[in-house]
């Protein structure tokens, strides 16, 4: 895995670019890292290279170069880690896919609500009804998963899996706006805000200095 490279965005802001981040690091995957600071004058420039669309995170394995989020950590399950990236149980890897798939594609409010944002923490920015009936839709994948998967490990399918990197950036979310929480949903963003992957990335993120004005919220 030498020659394993992951460009990113900004940390304190770039959900995106976290989940196959905290991915490779969970699994111990060495691999150069590039930030690329997204929405400058020079950001297109310097992903213009990677054929990407200008977006993050890529992933450059030798002369092969992936994008987008799920191909990135689905090639990586395949390719080094024997498929183990999703659960070996059929049935709970079709399940582990579909909340993959729904958290890549759905949760506009809470995304538009809650911009990732590590440097600050809000307490009195609360939920619209839209928003609010997300949060509800995920804790409750949340719990229905961790649950039917208990004596299996702490994760959502008991061992680390592709899904819990999906679902990083929201407990990041919910933390920092303090969104109210069951104790159930509570243990599972614990979990993930102690991994010292996590509190690695949250630091770096605290130390960078631009600002993307668009996801900034302001009380």
């Amino acid at each position: 895995m030498a020659d394993l490279t992951l460009i990113i965005g900004n940390k304190n802001y770039s959900s995106w670019s976290l989940r196959p981040w905290f991915f490779m690091q969970f699994h111990q995957m060495g691999f150069e890292e590039i930030r690329v600071p997204l929405f400058t004058k020079d950001t297109d420039q310097q992903l213009s290279a990677y054929n990407s669309d200008s977006k993050v995170p890529v992933l450059q394995d030798g002369d092969l170069t992936v994008w987008d989020t799920l191909a990135i950590m689905e090639y990586l399950s395949e390719t080094y880690l024997d498929n183990k990236g999703w659960p070996q149980d059929r049935k709970s890897r079709a399940f582990a896919r579909s909340i993959s798939a729904e958290m890549h594609s759905s949760y506009s409010h809470v995304r538009n609500e809650f911009p990732m944002n590590c440097r600050k923490n809000f307490t009195h920015i609360l939920p619209s009804a839209e928003a609010l009936r997300e949060i509800n839709r995920i804790t409750h994948l949340w719990a229905s998963c961790r649950q039917q998967h208990s004596n299996a490990g702490p994760w959502l399918f008991g061992g680390f899996a592709i899904a819990d990197a999906m679902f990083a950036p929201i407990a990041l979310r919910f933390n920092g706006y303090n969104i109210n929480l069951s104790d159930e949903a509570q243990s599972y963003v614990e979990l993930i805000l102690n991994h010292p992957a996590i509190k690695n990335w949250i630091e770096s993120g605290k130390q960078e200095l631009e600002v993307i004005t668009e996801d900034e919220v302001e009380i």
